[in-house]
């Protein structure tokens, strides 16, 4: 744990509810499906906060362009999908190398915030972009990357437990959370739906009596074995 990420005080409702974890709403446009070889092409990052009826809600977004890497693959089919057009004179993208630092720096001054340890990562099919985000940071030599290295909360999962629903666009719509279609495939937009849907499915737990507060000796992470042993989890 860096100093930035130690506990600052008594935790936040927000860190009592994850058991010390920061939830943080991603979402990414990539040139392929391989996280090793494919263009990070765009990256968005929701902090989440907790308001004083114990709601989660979305506080900020935080989004990038990302120029593709030196030797990047990156399909037309790829491009054609997500319609982006890397010559935009309007795209203003930043180097992997300036990005993630910059939107890593939000996500720990939330965790500090709310004395958290680390952030974990909640994404829709989340292990494909906790992949790529992975991949990018052991590209650049990130030596503070926020997020746990491979625990996520994964909104497909809990769209398909709580709404019968896998796809995002089809979650929303049964959630009664609007959705536009000309709109998706941009990370911001969908970022900002993906946490709209997470924060409705926890909420909802929540008011239908299914989040009893632990006891203080279970909420605490750092008297359990280290939180990053596969076992642990």
């Amino acid at each position: 744990m860096t100093p930035a990420e130690e506990p600052n005080g008594p935790k936040s409702a927000l860190a009592q509810r994850f058991r010390g974890f920061l939830p943080v709403v991603l979402d990414l446009e990539s040139g392929g499906f391989n996280a090793r070889t494919d263009a990070l092409l765009e990256v968005s990052a929701v902090i989440l906060n907790m308001n004083d009826d114990g709601d989660l809600y979305p506080e900020s977004v935080h989004s990038f362009h990302i120029e593709p890497f030196d030797g990047a693959n990156i399909e037309q089919s790829a491009l054609d999908f997500i319609g982006i057009d890397l010559e935009s004179p309007d795209r203003d993208a930043l180097p992997e190398e300036i990005a993630l630092p910059e939107m890593f720096r939000a996500i720990r001054k939330a965790i500090k915030h709310h004395s958290c340890t680390r952030a974990v990562m909640v994404a829709h099919n989340a292990h494909f972009d906790l992949g790529f985000i992975n991949a990018a940071v052991e590209r650049c030599g990130i030596k503070r990357n926020p997020f746990h290295p491979f625990s996520c909360f994964d909104t497909a999962t809990l769209s398909g437990l709580a709404y019968g629903q896998t796809v995002l666009a089809k979650a929303c719509q049964v959630a009664g959370i609007p959705f536009d279609n000309s709109s998706a495939h941009a990370a911001d937009y969908d970022a900002s739906k993906t946490a709209e849907l997470f924060c409705g499915i926890v909420n909802r737990w929540k008011a239908l009596g299914g989040w009893p507060p632990l006891p203080p000796e279970a909420d605490n992470p750092e008297s359990t074995v280290d939180s990053e042993s596969p076992k642990s989890e």
